[in-house]
């Protein structure tokens, strides 16, 4: 399936590791110039040596997206260096696992924040496309318990609305907004990894709940949003689309 994705150009927030980063390689691979950003620019220049050989433009830098003019400074500079954009995403994502103000806050400036001022930064540039896109990340820890009271899980659900009521006011405008809901997603660099071999008893027991027998990888996930936000998905909007191998159980509305 040809999806459309040759030449377009993409923007995205905090993709210079573990599911951004997989998204990133897999708009390339599809011919689509893309902008990335991430906290440490080490990790910026990897992902940049990784996209290299797809011989798409990419912009990227460094940068804290907890700064309020960060994130609109980085898409504007990257709209310009790639001539336009037609798929925005926010990957960035913060998590004290404590229901504390510091807890609330950290999520709020590190997620939330961040992909409100992006999504608000790239409309305009969204406006000239003819394919317009943008995609919300949310979790699985939105819909099921997960891990305890969290702000985290809270932020998560509001994104689901927020995303469903972009949708609604963008469509006239030619923007079509959905959601992703994952489930626990395994990279070699992400948050799986880690507990896989620090917490393996909690890892276990998220693996057990797991009806395919294993958690989705990177490569996976990427492949659902590159679809979602791609030319060839052009009538599906205001969708919430869950990835998870099974493991939310309710019916999903």
């Amino acid at each position: 399936m040809d999806l459309g994705l040759k030449d377009r150009k993409a923007i995205l927030v905090g993709a210079n590791g573990g599911i951004g980063r997989q998204v990133a390689l897999a708009l390339a691979a599809e011919g689509c110039h893309v902008a990335v950003c991430g906290r440490t620019q080490v990790k910026v220049d990897k992902i940049v040596a990784e996209l290299a050989p797809s011989g798409v433009t990419v912009y990227a830098e460094a940068l804290n997206v907890t700064d309020a003019e960060a994130v609109p400074a980085f898409v504007d500079k990257a709209a310009e260096a790639l001539g336009g954009c037609d798929i925005f995403i926010s990957f960035t994502s913060a998590n004290l696992g404590e229901d504390s103000d510091a807890g609330w806050d950290a999520v709020m400036q590190a997620d939330i924040l961040p992909m409100r001022r992006g999504v608000a930064a790239a409309k305009p540039h969204l406006l000239k496309s003819d394919a317009g896109s943008i995609i919300c990340m949310s979790s699985t820890g939105a819909v099921e318990e997960f891990m305890g009271v969290q702000p985290y899980n809270a932020l998560k659900a509001a994104v689901m609305v927020y995303s469903s009521d972009l949708s609604q006011a963008l469509a006239p405008d030619g923007i079509r907004v959905n959601c992703i809901t994952p489930g626990p997603i395994m990279t070699e660099d992400g948050p799986w990894a880690y507990i896989k071999e620090k917490m393996t008893p909690f890892y276990d027991a998220t693996l057990a709940k797991i009806p395919i027998g294993r958690m989705a990888t990177g490569e996976e996930l990427a492949r659902a949003i590159v679809f979602a936000a791609s030319p060839a998905c052009l009538a599906m909007t205001g969708a919430n689309i869950v990835v998870d191998g099974g493991y939310t159980k309710r019916v999903q509305f």
